[in-house]
């Protein structure tokens, strides 16, 4: 049937239909620039416009799903005047994300409620808003997750799932024991991510302690000699933020 035949709707219909379908060769683009009208070209112009506009929004959502992030948080929302920033490192230097750039590491170390994993959150999902890959774990279930992938024969995929993230997160590093097995996979993800991405772990654990928690001195030795070699420490220091909040003090919601 003509086009002139069709009503309003089966226009739209068909529209939707073949645009679909469509990556536009250089000469059909060439070609409809030079026979178009000015109205059309503009017509055109904004509808490949909005099209980018929406796959970009799309892209940054999935990526957002895909990070796995336990809630949301930002850098604007943190005081960072109880966390020691490294030297000739500042906070502007965290926000620009140079270090995923870099393949550059923090440890985020300091006692339970400071802080530490608002501020792994935050770097993350700025990274998913210009474009980064992230994914969060904590540690516990990073773990149980490449042991369970080990028993069924999938653990080279695990791991190579977690190498397409710019950015891991392990989170709560030390706050459970880890048995020698675990401790293993634990050190290949580690392992794995040394000088090619960027990664933060945070831990209430003095790295001299890393054998306690992973079962075995030299696998900790070597966790932290490749974690240190491109890595910036910041220490939390004050008291716990969640114990300072606690509604069971008598802290008001608001």
């Amino acid at each position: 049937m003509d086009a002139e035949q069709l009503t309003r709707g089966q226009l739209e219909s068909e529209f939707s239909a073949l645009a679909r379908t469509m990556c536009f060769s250089k000469s059909t683009i060439a070609s409809f620039a030079k026979e178009a009208t000015r109205g059309q070209l503009v017509a055109v112009c904004d509808l490949i416009r909005d099209e980018n506009a929406t796959r970009e929004e799309n892209k940054k959502a999935r990526l957002l799903r895909q990070a796995r992030l336990p809630s949301l948080k930002s850098l604007s929302d943190f005081d960072f005047g109880e966390a020691s920033m490294p030297d000739g490192h500042t906070v502007d230097d965290m926000r620009s994300l140079g270090f995923i750039e870099s393949a550059q590491d923090f440890v985020f170390y300091g006692g339970c409620g400071r802080g530490k994993t608002h501020l792994s959150i935050a770097p993350g999902a700025l990274a998913t808003e210009r474009g980064c890959k992230v994914r969060y774990f904590e540690t516990s279930s990073l773990v149980l997750m490449l042991k369970a992938a080990a028993a069924d024969d999938r653990l080279e995929a695990a791991l190579k799932d977690i190498a397409k993230a710019d950015l891991p997160i392990v989170d709560e590093y030390g706050c459970i024991p880890i048995d020698i097995e675990g401790a293993r996979l634990l050190y290949q993800v580690m392992s794995a991510t040394c000088e090619a991405r960027s990664m933060i772990v945070t831990t209430n654990i003095e790295f001299g302690k890393w054998g306690t928690v992973l079962g075995d001195a030299h696998l900790a030795t070597a966790t932290v000699d490749r974690i240190m070699h491109r890595g910036r420490l910041v220490e939390f220091g004050g008291q716990s933020r969640r114990f300072e909040e606690a509604l069971m003090m008598g802290r008001s919601e608001g």
